[in-house]
């Protein structure tokens, strides 16, 4: 198979078989998944892929750089939230969405990369290089709104992107609870909904 180059994240190219590399970060991101970041070990990912670790060192000289590509790679991509014809329910149905990814296989495993964020600088500054605003979604849902006439002019749909992912992940990682339709109302209902139709700041 032909050699392609790939560009990370962080902006760095490199060559590697196309099939080698998937396979490479494939394991990378299912050994993630088992160990948590601190735990993943190089040589485990190599055995894993039946690569050396020469190999890996030499595309990837850091771990940091190794699990970002490997999230990059195999994360499920959210998909665009449903048009339900209302505002409160296209905030549930895609706020439930949200809800079922986070205690999914992938929850865990990216709240462990947070945590770890805290004393390994590159995966920080990597991480948030990498980082996917769910402005772009928010602002389709709030224009639609706005069409029907939900919503008026004014309303900030950046607010959703700054609050309802992080509520969620504190109450299934912080506080141990379910994050299911009642909480989710609770979320569209108490927060949301209010802070969108509330009256524009002068």
């Amino acid at each position: 198979m032909a050699e392609q180059t790939t560009v990370t994240a962080a902006g760095r190219s490199r060559k590697l078989d196309e099939e080698r590399e998937q396979a490479i970060l494939r394991a990378a991101f299912e050994l993630l998944g088992e160990t948590g970041y601190q735990g993943l070990r190089v040589d485990a990912v190599a055995a894993r892929a039946q690569a050396s670790k020469a190999t890996l060192y030499r595309h990837w000289p850091t771990k940091a750089g190794l699990v970002v590509d490997a999230v990059q790679c195999c994360k499920v991509q959210d998909p665009p939230p449903a048009d339900t014809g209302s505002l409160r329910g296209d905030l549930m149905s895609w706020f439930g969405q949200i809800g079922v990814a986070i205690t999914g296989t992938e929850g865990p495993l990216l709240a462990g990369l947070f945590m770890a964020m805290h004393t390994d600088p590159d995966l920080a500054a990597e991480l948030r290089a990498m980082r996917e605003s769910k402005v772009p979604f928010a602002e389709a849902i709030c224009a639609r709104a706005a069409e029907r006439g939900e919503i008026r002019p004014g309303y900030d749909a950046r607010l959703i992107d700054e609050i309802v992912p992080a509520v969620l992940f504190m109450h299934c990682f912080a506080f141990g609870q379910s994050l299911d339709d009642t909480f989710i109302a609770h979320i569209v209902d108490d927060i949301i909904l209010p802070l969108l139709t509330r009256e524009p700041r002068p």
